[in-house]
């Protein structure tokens, strides 16, 4: 069954109106055009939610509890909610979190998902609502930084019921939902410990506490961790309200966090979260009309959800070895899609918040302290081992470059050695050095892919060294960052597989997409089409000359867009243009390589045609996975004009903005502001060509950009 927004199910059960917080956001906020809805529908696996920025809880409703569609918990066409869990993540590709389950009901039966009014479902930043339509109860949600506090009104005073499920998590289809657990009721709630191994093996203390006081425990069948129907006394108001707190450590440090929210005023805390949102959105003032302005805010939304806080309000967290540490910085960091996030996300929170990037790169170092190298992609302190490459390491790299100096760089260059020679799980450096390149036929699948991301974890350490004076590690792995011209194939200009012999790949068909889907293949979510331009992200001037010049790259690029593609929802083949695939990553730079091409005035066009037909103001208003912020960070990229193609350099390269004009709060009261011009590119009246440095963007002014003519030198 499907359910259209504006259908009312369940139109008897007399559940109480939501009340006006649900219905006003302030006049002229700019969270008054974010709506979380957008990205909910199809691929974009976002959540409804609310969230403080880089918040640790972030309550929503869940309408499954495994498969691909509900990574986040929720797909915007689903016709039931099960219930409201406390933890997710946003846009990924794997379920995973989903912690802690509430559902009030009237009444106890077998089944306590509940069909919903969907015109009644309300989503603004820090706020959610909506009706129960067969539990007779109205649901919202708010939250603190790591407390969420959920406010029930049912349809009658009296006996309630809320179940409290400490076993369901968001997981995959295979997997027991816990390991061992240690939960026990209280006289005004619950608390508890639960170990549990799905995407990762982590740890989820929570303390749970109801305004009014347990009257009845009804213990429900469970496996290992137990799941209770609590029923409460409700008086004529029929209100009842809940706390939940979490921690990676213990009860202890879950209780401890309450402090961040006293007391039970709801909507003080659902307005403190509005607010916070509107200071950190207004730091980027667009000119636009409304529907670019939703997907804009919305975009900028999205990119500050993740990753997240998970260090206890007394700093502690639980790293990738279960131990338990304290923060070196304000806060310890998780649910770190680094693969996705290093290309765009991370090299705009060096532009708009970058009082938190030194406590980011922190994160990183204390997880290598832990677990000997980098990490690839963690959540909720657990390393997954997802995906390829080392991408932690453009990270450290970008930061150290553009000046963040709140972490001691030769212990940042000591982690990135270890991580560029210590064989671990998706690098096997041993067989690297041996051939200079992954071989095919001695890993089991993505040995064009592995090979071309290595390349850009070796340039980043290499810069790194540079930078710190270490010349022989700069030598060394700038050299090996050269790696992939060895699987540059001359004849087709494309990156090819190739034996330990130095055989080529054959057969070669460079429009097959492969990923650990259809494995055994050469490519991760991607063919070699869409692979062969990843060398950009550090040696764009090598990629020109190994695709044979300027005239050809222009060829190639032309083709690109052109050569005909057919979408795959789960190959990272969505969002075509050509073979240009928006959906995935991998893509993300392509169109920007224009700027070293003899059509620099195409990479404009493309953009704005990318960003036109793949974003939108509705609910599958983003075509692929968001990928914590990622797809919405090239968006905000792409309406200031600007675009860190290699995300290292520390310079953007320029293109043209989406809107009339842009203004973007900076440290120190400064502002760049972002307009027209009628001569080219400048800043403050200096001229520019092709790129622009982040040093020169972060001192503010006015950045004139026009046409992309005569942009290349």
């Amino acid at each position: 069954m499907i359910i259209d927004r504006r259908s009312v199910l369940g139109a008897a059960m007399a559940i109480p109106a939501l009340p006006a917080l649900a219905r006003a956001p302030v006049p002229g906020a700019l969270t008054g055009f974010v709506d979380p809805f957008i990205g909910t529908d199809g691929t974009g696996h976002c959540f409804p939610g609310p969230s403080r920025p880089f918040g640790m809880v972030q309550p929503g409703p869940d309408n499954a509890g495994s498969g691909w569609d509900f990574t986040s918990g929720y797909q915007y066409r689903a016709p039931k909610i099960m219930g409201f869990s406390q933890t997710r993540a946003s846009g990924t590709g794997i379920p995973e979190l989903g912690d802690i389950l509430l559902q009030p009901v009237l009444d106890p039966r077998d089944d306590l998902a509940s069909h919903y009014d969907k015109a009644s479902e309300v989503a603004r930043p820090g706020y959610y609502a909506v009706k129960l339509a067969d539990n007779g109860a109205s649901v919202e949600l708010t939250c603190g930084l790591r407390v969420a506090l959920h406010r029930y009104r049912f349809a009658r005073a009296g006996r309630v019921w809320v179940l409290v499920d400490t076993e369901h998590r968001l997981r995959f289809l295979t997997k027991e939902p816990v390991d061992t657990a240690s939960v026990r009721t209280t006289t005004t709630g619950a608390e508890g410990s639960i170990t549990a191994t799905n995407w990762t093996k982590r740890t989820i203390a929570f303390a749970l506490e109801f305004d009014h006081p347990v009257a009845e425990v009804r213990p429900l069948p469970s496996s290992k961790a137990p799941r209770y129907l609590l029923g409460f006394d409700l008086g004529e108001h029929a209100v009842l309200q809940a706390k939940v707190a979490v921690s990676t450590t213990d009860v202890a440090g879950a209780r401890a966090n309450f402090a961040e929210l006293p007391g039970w005023d709801f909507d003080a805390v659902a307005r403190a979260a509005d607010a916070e949102w509107e200071k950190l959105l207004s730091r980027v003032r667009i000119d636009a009309d409304a529907r670019t302005k939703r997907v804009f805010y919305t975009a900028l939304y999205h990119l500050f959800l993740q990753p997240s806080i998970i260090s206890d309000a007394d700093g502690r967290y639980r790293g990738p070895t279960g131990q338990i540490a304290k923060a070196r910085g304000r806060h310890y960091y998780s649910t770190l899609s680094l693969w996705d996030t290093f290309r765009a996300a991370h090299p705009l929170y060096t532009l708009l918040i970058p009082e938190r990037v030194d406590d980011f790169v922190l994160t990183l170092l204390d997880h290598a302290k832990a677990a000997g190298t980098l990490p690839l992609w963690p959540i909720w302190g657990g390393e997954t081992n997802t995906m390829i490459g080392d991408p932690a390491l453009p990270v450290i790299a970008d930061a150290w470059a553009k000046g963040f100096r709140g972490f001691d760089g030769q212990e940042a260059l000591s982690a990135m050695r270890a991580t560029s020679t210590t064989d671990h799980a998706q690098s096997d450096w041993s067989l690297f050095d041996r051939y200079g390149y992954y071989p095919t036929g001695k890993l089991s699948n993505e040995a064009v892919s592995r090979t071309l991301e290595a390349g850009i974890g070796d340039a980043a350490t290499a810069k790194m060294a540079a930078m710190l004076g270490d010349a022989e590690s700069a030598k060394r792995f700038g050299a090996r960052a050269n790696g992939y011209r060895a699987l540059i194939d001359p004849e087709t200009k494309l990156a090819r597989g190739k034996d330990s012999n130095g055989a080529w790949r054959t057969p070669f068909d460079p429009l097959t997409a492969t990923s650990p889907l259809n494995n055994p293949g050469d490519y991760t979510e991607a063919n070699a089409w869409q692979y062969s331009w990843t060398p950009a992200l550090h040696d764009v001037d090598g990629l020109v000359a190994a695709m044979g010049g300027r005239a050809a790259f222009t060829t190639m690029l032309d083709s690109f867009f052109s050569l005909p593609g057919k979408e795959s929802k789960f190959l990272g083949q969505e969002a075509l243009i050509g073979q240009y695939a928006h959906g995935n990553e991998p893509s993300h730079h392509i169109a920007w390589l224009y700027a070293w091409s003899d059509r620099p005035e195409r990479g404009p066009e493309l953009v704005r045609e990318i960003a036109t037909r793949f974003y939108k103001d509705t609910p599958d208003g983003i075509v692929g996975n968001d990928d914590c912020g990622q797809m919405s960070a090239w968006y905000i990229f792409a309406t200031l004009g600007f675009y860190p193609v290699n995300p290292t350099s520390g310079d953007f390269v320029l293109g043209q903005p989406l809107v009339a004009h842009a203004t973007v709060s900076l440290p120190n009261g400064k502002t760049l502001a972002i307009a027209p011009g009628k001569d080219g590119r400048v800043i403050n009246g200096e001229p520019l060509t092709r790129t622009i440095a982040y040093r020169a963007l972060m001192r503010g002014g006015v950045l004139r950009l026009s046409g992309a003519e005569g942009n290349h030198p």
